[in-house]
């Protein structure tokens, strides 16, 4: 059925319902100007707007897990649970002492053997949400605001008329693992683009933030064309770290914090490391020169050219493996053969080159660059490539001075896909 405009749009009086019901009924009680009936003008319709789907980046959605385990790390922590809880973001969880807990519920667990990743003995985790908003609005279930997310774009897509689990629904994963070992999502993503379709009449417009872009890319480069042409809208990319973001490398070495002061980089590390996909963001080569260096240390430089050896010197070997598995799934950067909207931020200082005078164990200096504080502009620039690469459209969108998760909620990008939703 389509929607009814909101009032105060170009479409409506913006009257109130009480007024916009009574003032038809009024007007035709008016006699006709020349004593003949008056055919009334034709209205425009009223906009068909897409329906949404929104697939998160890294750490982008909700995370719970149930425990059964045959031991833990500390007294304190949890051996086993009745239900399943908040695993991502419970900030509680990462106080001092009970982060350890944390780490060792949330980490996985590489085989070597069939190179796949596995959750702890006892541990079984899930991802909440999927086909609805909830799960990537607000990392934190209590809607702290240090876990808001998408809720401001969220909030604004209703504001215009468009319904959580409706018309908008989330996408949601785990963001742990990459694409070779999450294959139901996808194919549970497929199913929900082509129902949403069936059910309001229309291809779907994909929004994609940071990690989330190269998962939808991976997606779309699954899909034949003739399927893109009759379910795919277009597909907004922000944040995309199409060529890999130069970070991955001091989180590999040293861990990150993210500056939270109560966290030591040192005991994340454990956690960063054993994500798959924290190894399937290191730069590629089809993005920075192999002369590159990324790490300098007093004992040795490491470029792209030097994963293996940089694994090794950090005493990570399984992580050479990781990148193994993964280095391919999108390494030939092939369009995604839809529109493709790509908004990326600039003017923040991000991350570029690292010195280590304690490798790896010490916090490094850091060299920066340009690009959102998280990924930089050589690899959020990648989608100019493929202007001229597939024949659907390819817009850029700069974002000057947005930070990583801030153009989430900037006006101008807001505005933007308001633009691409009805087209204005």
């Amino acid at each position: 059925m389509t929607p009814l405009p909101p009032p105060g749009s170009p479409f409506g009086l913006g009257l109130g319902p009480g007024l916009s019901l009574v003032l038809p009924l009024f007007l035709l009680l008016l006699p006709p100007a020349s004593g003949l009936a008056q055919v009334p003008p034709p209205q425009p319709p009223a906009p068909r707007r897409p329906p949404v789907v929104i697939v998160p980046g890294d750490l982008g959605n909700q995370l719970e897990a149930k425990l059964n385990k045959p031991s833990v790390v500390h007294y304190l922590c949890s051996k086993k649970t009745d239900s399943y809880f908040t695993l991502w973001l419970n900030l509680e969880l990462l106080l001092p002492v009970i982060i350890d807990c944390w780490i060792d519920n949330i980490r996985l667990i590489y085989n070597r053997t069939t190179r796949t990743t596995q959750f702890p003995d006892g541990v079984d985790v899930k991802v909440p949400g999927f086909g609805d908003t909830f799960s990537v609005e607000y990392l934190d279930p209590s809607k702290a605001s240090v876990g808001a997310y998408f809720f401001t774009m969220v909030e604004s897509l209703v504001g215009w008329g468009y319904r959580r689990g409706g018309d908008v629904r989330g996408a949601p994963y785990d963001w742990r693992k990459a694409p070779n070992e999450n294959g139901y999502y996808f194919h549970a993503l497929r199913k929900m683009i082509e129902e949403m379709y069936e059910q309001y009449g229309g291809p779907v417009v994909l929004i994609a933030h940071s990690m989330g872009n190269m998962y939808t890319l991976y997606f779309l480069n699954q899909q034949s064309q003739d399927w893109k042409d009759k379910y795919i809208h277009s597909f907004v990319g922000m944040g995309a770290p199409w060529g890999g973001v130069a970070k991955t490398l001091r989180v590999l070495a040293s861990g990150d914090n993210n500056r939270i002061s109560v966290i030591s980089p040192l005991k994340i590390r454990e956690q960063q490391r054993s994500a798959v996909s924290t190894n399937w963001l290191l730069p590629y080569n089809y993005t920075w020169s192999p002369e590159k260096v990324f790490v300098r240390t007093p004992k040795a430089n490491y470029t792209l050219r030097d994963y293996e050896k940089f694994y090794k010197d950090i005493g990570f070997e399984d992580g050479w493996l990781m990148r193994q598995d993964t280095e391919h799934l999108v390494y030939q950067m092939t369009p995604p053969g839809v529109r493709l909207h790509c908004l990326y931020g600039t003017g923040v200082q991000t991350p570029d080159s690292f010195y280590y005078e304690n490798f790896p164990d010490r916090d490094p200096k850091i060299f920066y660059g340009d690009g959102d504080g998280t990924v930089n502009l050589e690899s959020s620039l990648y989608c100019q490539k493929w202007v001229n690469q597939q024949k659907q459209e390819v817009t850029l969108l700069e974002l000057t001075g947005n930070e990583h998760i801030q153009m989430l909620s900037n006006e101008t990008a807001l505005s933007y896909l308001k633009n691409v939703l009805f087209g204005l």
